[in-house]
């Protein structure tokens, strides 16, 4: 007993420690009536959360001074944030409620709090609890940007100590830390936050890639140190000469970045030549920034030659986050290009801490927090509008997390942000929703151009209307900013409502030829032995004569009621069965046990065989999907459809050959193809599917695909090839041998 008395006078010390240094980084909260608020919040935290504790075993209240701290000392947030943030768990996890919260706080305290409230009580099996937390949160974005703000402070924690949750469910929050919330830090500004949150990620989903990374960051790490010293050393000499005050930092990427890179453009580790920028930060008054980062760009330039096409001003036309620089890419004397970016004091802050930084320069004659503004008046449509589908409102939201920019005109001069790859159709509705929905074509520089013309940095455009046109369901294909999309879809479902009033009167007609009851029942009966998800989308293929009310399906009638043969919905019973009992009972799918009466399949987005580590998703039509962890689409997966991912793992030592293909290059010496294909053959006696060979300018790709019992065989076959003179690089390939 005495034992535990220690132990718990020990974490009451340090809960104490904690709170002080919660004070420490507490830079806007300075008053006495601040810090009475804040030490009232602690407390009642503390009480609340007294008898909890975290997964790691220490006391539940070391999060929420985490959260408060990261909100005060990262983002440089007030008071009422740090407030919001000491109690963002209570109203979920104890017994206050919002009410409580209003009366001690105040009527901004409960709104926020709310927002950092997950619903209870999801029960619709098509929709996912993620989805629908995210959207509760989003709708407050527009009203209070602070919800989001802590709301990714508290993520951010979570993910700095996600080694102690169980390993499905680091799978999930990494995938929806990802495929959410590193965007929009990333779109709000908060570089470094967005950073961490991808490189933290990246260590839970691909844990052997991340840790290969940071290996071979620091083993490069004093040639790069080298490197840079005498690449900056003639700017330094320079810029002392024209008196400026300055500093000058080196930017490593990212471990997710260089992880993209490999993947996606097939570029190795060592041929990555971008591993870094330098960042020149000037000590200099607003009003002559832009004149000193010039002159920096002039003095860089006056050593090494500058890419043209490489060149971007962010000082001219700031980002819709804020963000402003100057960057430019230089060749070395070593041949290697070099991104260098130029800013101020202002700028640099304004950089790593986004949106929370923006109140220390809102004097400023064009304020960066004006820009962010604009880009929340643009997503508020998407934001405000209704929509049935959480899973829907996520993917719209998503596209207005761009962070490539370009700048349009309109026709009397006013400057409009788009995303890149916008339309002039997107361009359309950003001026009005009636001139989007009545646009025809648009001059572009004068000239005449249709809806589908992209648009560029600079052009003028002019939209082109008439009062007879009416969007289109191909119009969604035109698109691809959000408040677009959801403006047309919200006038597609405005028809299609119209239109399924003429099935729902049809059908109305129908149940009386069958003397059954117009009632719920029946309906969900049709609905259901059709397929259709809505009963709207069952009238409306009524209306537009896709079902055929005269042939219906097998059925019987007894006593006002209809009942379809039970084949027509066995697939959506079973699926519902599955999703409702498997992740509920903590199911495993165990790949390769003939007792377990669950049907599964390996996925081909990922093929993947033996010693993977795989997780099982539960399709609707095509049963479940087996997928790698770090398959290019778990991270969607686990993210929006999280309610429909168990657990799997291989249970089968049985020597079964899966399907694996496999990449590599090398120089095209002869007989090089004859060794790889005795190695594969002969040597380790691995029988192959399909190669193929292509030679060009004395280097050689192939592809292959080859058949092995797991990923120690599978790995032992990569290093017998790599150890071949010639070969340069053996690559496993994520998708099908094509």
């Amino acid at each position: 007993m005495a034992k535990i008395e220690i132990d718990l006078e020990e974490e009451n010390r340090e809960i104490l420690r904690r709170y002080r240094a919660l004070l420490r980084v507490c830079y806007r909260s300075k008053t006495r009536a601040d810090r009475a608020r804040i030490r009232k919040a602690f407390e009642l935290s503390v009480d609340a959360h007294k008898d909890m504790r975290r997964k790691s075993g220490e006391p539940y209240i070391y999060h929420p001074i985490a959260v408060a701290k990261i909100a005060a000392e990262e983002l440089g947030l007030a008071t009422m944030s740090i407030v919001c943030a000491l109690l963002h768990d209570t109203v979920e996890d104890t017994e206050i409620t919002l009410d409580d919260i209003q009366r001690q706080f105040g009527k901004k305290e409960r709104v926020i709090i709310d927002g950092l409230t997950k619903i209870s009580g999801v029960a619709d099996l098509s929709s996912s609890d993620q989805a629908e937390n995210f959207r509760k949160m989003l709708l407050t974005l527009s009203d209070d940007v602070r919800v989001i703000l802590i709301k990714l402070a508290d993520r951010l924690h979570n993910m700095r100590t996600l080694d102690h949750m169980r390993r499905d469910k680091q799978l999930k929050i990494a995938s929806e830390t990802l495929f959410m919330y590193a965007p929009l830090a990333h779109r709000l500004g908060l570089y470094n936050i967005k950073t961490e949150l991808e490189d933290l990620s990246l260590k839970f989903t691909d844990p052997a890639a991340y840790d290969d990374i940071i290996t071979k960051l620091q083993k490069t790490q004093a040639v790069r140190t080298r490197f840079i010293n005498q690449f900056t050393l003639p700017i330094r000499r320079a810029l002392d000469e024209q008196g400026l005050i300055y500093e000058i930092k080196s930017r490593t990427k990212s471990i997710f970045s260089i992880y993209n890179k490999i993947h996606t453009k097939g570029v190795p580790f060592e041929e990555i030549y971008d591993l870094f920028a330098i960042r020149i930060i000037l000590k200099t008054p607003q009003e002559q920034e832009k004149t000193d980062c010039w002159r920096v760009y002039s003095a860089v330039t006056d050593f090494y030659v500058p890419s043209t096409e490489r060149l971007r001003d962010w000082i001219s036309t700031p980002k819709s986050s804020g963000y402003e620089s100057l960057h430019t890419t230089v060749m070395s004397p070593t041949g290697k290009w070099v991104e260098v970016q130029i800013r101020s004091e202002r700028m640099d802050d304004l950089a790593e801490k986004g949106y929370a930084a923006h109140w220390k320069y809102k004097d400023a004659v064009e304020s960066p927090e004006s820009k962010l503004d604009k880009w929340l008046g643009q997503i508020r449509d998407v934001l405000e509008a209704p929509s049935d589908n959480a899973i829907e409102f996520i993917d719209n939201f998503k596209l207005s997390l761009f962070s490539e920019e370009i700048y349009v005109f309109t026709p009397s001069g006013d400057l409009k942000t788009l995303p890149v790859g916008s339309t002039t159709l997107d361009f359309a509705f950003l001026i009005h929703s009636q001139i989007g929905y009545q646009c025809i074509g648009a001059k572009v520089n004068h000239k005449l151009e249709p809806l589908s013309h992209k648009l560029s940095s600079g052009d003028q455009v002019e939209i082109l209307t008439s009062k007879k046109q009416r969007p289109k369901e191909d119009w969604l294909n035109i698109v691809i900013t959000a408040s677009a999309r959801q403006k047309i879809k919200t006038a597609l479902k405005e028809e299609k409502k119209q239109i399924s009033e003429e099935g729902k009167e049809m059908l109305k007609r129908r149940f009386n030829s069958l003397k059954i009851t117009w009632g719920s029942k029946n309906i969900d009966e049709f609905v259901r032995a059709y397929g259709c998800v809505t009963a709207v989308d069952f009238y409306f293929k009524i209306a537009k004569g896709r079902i055929e009310l005269k042939k219906l399906k097998p059925h019987t009638v007894e006593a006002d009621r209809i009942r379809f043969d039970k084949n027509t919905q066995e697939k959506h019973e079973e699926i519902t069965r599955i999703v409702t009992t498997a992740p509920s009972t903590g199911d495993t799918v165990l790949i390769g046990d003939d007792k377990q009466k669950v049907d599964f399949s390996l996925s081909v987005c990922c093929s993947p065989i033996p010693g993977d580590e795989v997780f099982g998703f539960i399709t609707v039509s095509e049963g479940i999907k087996i997928h790698r962890t770090n398959c290019p689409n778990a991270q969607e997966l686990m993210s929006k459809y999280a309610y429909r991912v168990i657990k799997a793992k291989w249970s089968s030592n049985d020597l079964v050959q899966f399907e694996v293909g496999l990449k590599f290059s090398g120089t095209d010496d002869v007989g090089l193809v004859q060794k790889i294909t005795n190695i594969i053959s002969t040597d380790m006696n691995v029988n192959m599917r399909a190669i193929s060979f292509e030679a060009r300018d004395g280097i050689f790709e192939g592809k292959m695909v080859v058949l092995v019992h797991d990923t120690e065989h599978l790995n032992h076959l990569i290093k017998n090839l790599q150890d071949v003179d010639g070969v340069l690089t053996v690559d496993r390939i994520e998708s099908e041998f094509a």
